[in-house]
């Protein structure tokens, strides 16, 4: 079935909105909010006390959090299918609480050198045992918000956080300590948000019947967004340039010219984040809802699960943070573990995670958390029967790679495949497909992490 014209040139006008804003966006946050992030860390770990690292860590996942652009696009469309039981700022302000209380023991962690595995083993034992009564709504709300925060905003920016703290730490460990703060930070939205249904038990469970409302006129939307997203662009980014600034004067003290660099990125990052929402808003994510739903009412019910496998096999190709993370694994390793054999891992096995979740919306009686029980009970096992190194690069692996690709086109795809199947519900399977997104390269990494240990000592051994 064929885009109407209107909708169509909304998604290529998207298309380019975001194409462009996501480029000034990566410009703006390598020149502006990576550096932040290191010298928050550097800042972090001369310190040394722990109370300072526990505040400044909280404050830092906070804000950051709040700045991420996919958080903002999950959090309205939460808004939107709950019918406003859930506003989208209260989605915004207990995710972000619950990265902050995850990085500030990520920093935490790695200054006391704990083990990496012991401390996701306790974050994901906390999250099975509240998960017992939490609605399929908000399980799949939870673990969405789990891989929506760590995007093109946060993933960079953490990542920074945990280099910089680790590499003047020093010693043998800091390899390892590089990577595990994007995983760590991902487990705090999904206890945050099942902690909220005990107070919100039925705001999950709003009607759907308006939900996709198609908006008249080509430009129109994009103009109606405008105003409205700029300024929400704004407050997201002006607490982090606030405290960049007290920071600057009371402790950074960098040179002007390097000051004005940074300031001159996060002007970058604001007007690359308005541009990439207002695309997504006024047109990419209508696009992705109008095939899922054509594709789901195909008589050939074969075609919805292959073209998610395909379109699995190619997101993460789309997603900039995972490029981040893959070079900075390159580099860390000193070209040990190449980048492109962390690509095609990771593209298996998102490619799977979509086939799952369009299975999943197909097939009444196969529920989410059957997919993701077993899924993270296993990368659990394997934390503890892999090297160190890959389980954080496996955990940092399942947050980057639901970023902004996943967060707009994938979950419109999924909840207009929902909309279209009568036994599906678009609250509850609607949802869920980031989760598994970012679950299964946690999977697939460790899975590589094991076989490359093997072939590491078949070599050591002959």
């Amino acid at each position: 079935m064929p885009l109407e014209g209107d909708v169509l040139l909304r998604f290529i006008i998207g298309a380019i909105f975001i194409i462009i804003g996501l480029g000034i966006f990566l410009l703006g946050a390598d020149l502006g909010v990576v550096p932040i992030g290191h010298q928050m860390g550097r800042s972090i770990a001369k310190s040394n006390k722990v109370w300072i690292v526990g505040v400044l860590g909280f404050i830092l996942g906070f804000l950051i959090t709040v700045a991420e652009p996919d958080l903002q696009i999950l959090a309205k469309q939460v808004e939107t299918v709950s019918n406003g039981a859930l506003s989208s700022w209260l989605i915004v302000i207990v995710v972000s609480i619950g990265v902050g209380i995850m990085v500030a023991f990520g920093l935490l962690r790695i200054l006391f050198s704990k083990k990496l595995n012991h401390f996701f083993l306790i974050a994901y034992l906390f999250i099975f045992v509240l998960a017992f009564g939490v609605s399929e709504s908000f399980l799949a709300i939870s673990v969405d918000a789990s891989g929506a925060t760590t995007g093109a905003m946060t993933t960079p920016f953490i990542l920074a956080l945990g280099y910089g703290v680790s590499q003047l730490k020093g010693g043998a460990q800091s390899e390892e300590d590089s990577f595990g703060m994007v995983g760590l930070a991902s487990a705090g939205p999904i206890f945050m948000v099942m902690l909220l249904s005990r107070f919100a038990p039925n705001a999950g469970q709003g009607g759907v019947e308006m939900v996709f409302e198609t908006a008249t006129g080509i430009l129109t939307p994009f103009l109606e967004n405008i105003p409205h997203i700029m300024k929400e662009s704004l407050w997201s980014l002006l607490p982090l340039t606030l405290l960049f600034l007290l920071f600057n004067r009371f402790v950074f003290k960098l040179k002007k010219r390097k000051t004005a660099r940074i300031l001159k990125g996060l002007v970058y990052t604001y007007f690359g984040l308005s541009l990439f929402l207002i695309g997504v808003n006024a047109g990419f994510m209508d696009a992705g809802r109008v095939i899922g739903q054509a594709l789901a009412s195909m008589e050939k019910t074969w075609i919805l699960p292959l073209v998610g496998f395909l379109l699995g096999m190619v997101v993460v190709l789309a997603e900039p943070a995972v490029y981040v993370l893959t070079e900075q694994v390159e580099e860390v390793t000193s070209g040990h573990i190449k980048k492109n054999m962390i690509l095609i891992t990771l593209s298996i096995g998102i490619a799977l995670a979509v086939l799952l979740s369009m299975l999943r919306i197909m097939t009444p009686s196969l529920k989410l958390w059957h997919m993701l029980l077993p899924g993270f009970a296993l990368a659990i096992f394997l934390s503890f029967k892999v090297p160190p190194l890959f389980v954080g690069i496996a955990f940092d692996s399942g947050g980057v790679a639901s970023g902004p690709m996943t967060a707009t086109f994938v979950m419109a795809f999924a909840q207009g495949a929902a909309l279209a199947i009568p036994t599906a519900d678009v609250m509850i399977d609607g949802f869920g497909v980031i989760a598994m997104i970012a679950m299964m390269p946690i999977v697939s990494i460790q899975i590589l992490g094991y076989f490359y240990q093997r072939k590491q000592n078949r070599l050591e051994g002959e």
